[in-house]
């Protein structure tokens, strides 16, 4: 007698997920990062330096005391109220802290999605705001930047007169085209939208401009923040900032306990020398304008001004994804972006590494061009 064939297990598992797995969350492609061992790390807007010796042990001095056998302070107190004075933060204003600040624009989505309701996004632009929206239903409406991605206020305006959106998010400075939109183009949509207005600063230690001073004035503005991007990327701390009205009923949202006992610890002491903080975000800024100078000298090069911790290069048409090979084969690895938006053809985007990496960059570069 014949063995009876069944379906191999996977094949019926694979038909069951298919069946139940909401079909936006199957038409999406998981948010990937590329493998970066053995090259020079360019692609992430990380900050390349390290802390000196005798800070490192004064840190792991403080992590020895910390109890791991209990749940943290579910409100961090003591951090939120050092992240206050750090990033000045207005009296009145009330402050909440995620799991990066990719935790806070998912639960500020999350508080806002019902049917019919729609975020208003100038594009191209942080690919997270896009990708939560999508997780949890909500419509995403994105404006085209002007061809020289700075914010097309017309344009943003008629969206927000158009679809009325819950919310509206703004990098400021902007990823991955690393301007600074003008600030009065910014109030503009502040004063225009009828819900929340998010102005993404994760860049804010390299843009030297900020609209947290406004949020008194403006009730609806809500200022978001990173640790990430001045040393302290593998804590996953994010900060909101602005009116209670708007936060209280987001921290609802918010899992309990969602900022552990290292990352607080560690982070209370970072901001306790926020002037090494501040030295390395100077040095950042010293060799952006560098590496910027370097790049237009390269030939074929289109380089864009930036106020962040990397830049933006527009490479011979057709020879994006070549030079982004080229380099990685030569152990560089940078940011691919032709592909990702129909405005950011042949582009790539470098972050500012150590002085040393940015040269090896470059004389890869020059080489392959």
């Amino acid at each position: 007698m014949k063995p009876v064939t069944r379906n191999p297990q996977p094949a019926i598992g694979e038909a069951r997920a298919a069946e139940w797995i909401r079909p936006e969350i199957r038409a999406l492609n998981a948010y990937h990062v590329p493998p970066a061992s053995g090259l020079i790390k360019l692609d992430a807007m990380e900050n390349p330096y390290t802390w000196p010796a005798a800070l490192v042990e004064q840190w792991l001095d403080v992590l020895r005391d910390v109890p791991l056998n209990r749940y943290p302070d579910p409100t961090a107190t003591a951090l939120a109220r050092r992240l206050r004075t750090a990033m000045k933060v207005p009296e009145g204003s009330a402050l909440l802290l995620g799991n990066g600040s990719d935790e806070l624009i998912q639960m500020i989505i999350m508080s806002l999605a019902i049917p019919g309701r729609c975020i208003v996004v100038p594009e191209p632009s942080f690919a997270m705001y896009r990708m939560i929206a999508a997780w949890l239903g909500m419509e995403y409406v994105g404006v085209p930047l002007h061809e020289d991605f700075s914010l097309n206020r017309a344009a943003m305006l008629e969206a927000i007169e158009r679809h009325r959106p819950a919310a509206v998010f703004l990098a400021y400075p902007n990823n991955p085209t690393g301007n600074l939109f003008a600030a009065e183009d910014v109030q503009a949509v502040v004063d225009a939208a009828p819900g929340v207005v998010v102005v993404d600063e994760a860049y804010h230690a390299f843009a030297e401009d900020s609209f947290m001073g406004r949020l008194p004035e403006n009730r609806n503005l809500l200022v978001m923040r990173t640790l990430s991007k001045v040393g302290l990327a593998g804590l996953r701390l994010g900060v909101l900032a602005g009116a209670d009205a708007w936060l209280g009923e987001f921290d609802k949202t918010r899992l309990p306990y969602n900022i552990g006992v290292l990352t607080q610890a560690s982070a209370e002491f970072a901001l306790q020398h926020q002037d090494l903080l501040d030295e390395q975000a100077a040095a950042i800024r010293v060799d952006r304008e560098k590496l910027t100078g370097a790049l237009a000298r390269l030939p074929g090069l289109q380089v864009y001004p930036s106020r962040a911790n990397f830049v933006l290069f527009r490479a011979p048409a057709g020879r994006a994804e070549q030079l982004f090979s080229g380099l990685r084969e030569g152990g560089v690895l940078i940011k691919q972006l032709h592909g990702s938006h129909p405005m950011l053809r042949d582009c790539l985007r470098v972050t500012v590494g150590m002085p040393e990496e940015n040269a090896a960059f470059l004389e890869t570069l020059a080489r392959l061009l």
